[in-house]
């Protein structure tokens, strides 16, 4: 009986989730995040991703919120995700999953660099990912860079390395005007809780009395899913159970980069 009544909490608490994630689209119109003294104003948003994929698994959240809030959102994917020589359909599978988010094709910039192949072990050289986000930078006037933070979420050496670049591009004199904010790693148990941890997310930001770390919900998750499923070639049984019990299918927890 004991486990019977474990399963009906979990489901209760897995359904309560889901409410506050569908009824929260009033709770987020509440959030500061790239507010303050520029909030009359559209922000030029450069999010940067080292594969194809990583926007709609990993950012959706952040996307949507961007998207309903009108923001100009430019997304550069560092690689075309070759390391199964599938480069040229995932390329493609960007640019189906970004028009389901709503962002423009001519706004999404895939690289194809030979330095910057993806796989794990590939190590990415932090200068030229800093020379080439400052070239994105100034050609769109960004002045908010949202990437990953510097775990990667899942680890991934080339998310890392994309971290370290952006934090490479903001020490040089030429970074520092941007605004650059890190998606936050949970840990594993977070990690695989599903929207579950929103709870915990929303308690560790109401926690920071500085405002340099915000709780963004999913507001659409249909279209997180709809964007994911374009990755045809990557939307194998494993990322599904992936994005259906992944915390970052339901929330994103960004901090600024200092």
């Amino acid at each position: 009986m004991a486990w019977i009544a474990l399963t009906l909490s979990v489901l209760v608490l897995w359904f309560a989730s889901l409410c506050k994630i569908f009824l929260g689209s009033s709770a987020a119109s509440k959030t500061t995040f790239l507010d303050g003294d520029k909030s009359s104003r559209r922000r030029n948003v450069l999010l940067v991703i080292a594969h194809p994929d990583d926007e709609s698994m990993f950012f959706a959240p952040v996307i949507n919120f961007l998207i309903s809030r009108t923001h100009n959102l430019h997304v550069l994917c560092m690689s075309t995700g070759n390391a199964d020589g599938m480069g040229s359909i995932r390329k493609e599978e960007l640019y189906l999953a970004s028009a389901i988010l709503k962002i423009p094709s001519n706004q999404v910039k895939i690289l194809d660099h030979p330095d910057l192949q993806d796989g794990f072990g590939k190590v990415w050289n932090w200068n030229s990912l800093a020379s080439i986000i400052d070239e994105e930078t100034r050609i769109h006037n960004i002045d908010v860079i949202i990437t990953f933070d510097d775990h990667g979420i899942s680890g991934h050496c080339n998310h890392k390395d994309v971290h370290q670049g952006v934090r490479k591009l903001l020490h040089d004199a030429t970074g520092g005007h941007i605004e650059a904010w890190e998606l936050v790693s949970p840990n594993i148990v977070r990690k695989y809780i599903g929207p579950v941890d929103i709870w915990l997310s929303t308690l560790f930001t109401r926690g920071q009395r500085n405002k340099q770390t915000h709780c963004l919900l999913n507001l659409d998750l249909h279209k997180s899913y709809a964007a994911m499923a374009q990755h045809s070639s990557q939307w194998v049984w494993f990322r599904k159970l992936f994005v259906a019990f992944s915390s970052c299918t339901y929330a994103s927890t960004v901090r600024k980069i200092e």
